[in-house]
């Protein structure tokens, strides 16, 4: 279970280069990231952290 939520603003701290990204889905430990310059990414949030940007 992860504390991430469709529709959060977030940044990977390991590749600042994808730009803000929006969490589309949430399964499990597996969120679905849309970035601004890396596209959709599946992260394994067990792995990575995500910086969760505030509106």
């Amino acid at each position: 279970m992860t504390d991430y939520e469709p529709g959060q603003r977030v940044r990977h701290p390991q590749r600042p280069d994808w730009g803000m990204g929006q969490v589309q889905s949430v399964t499990g430990t597996r969120v679905t990231v849309n970035f601004e310059n890396a596209g959709k990414v599946l992260i394994n949030a067990a792995l990575v952290v995500l910086e969760v940007v505030e509106p």
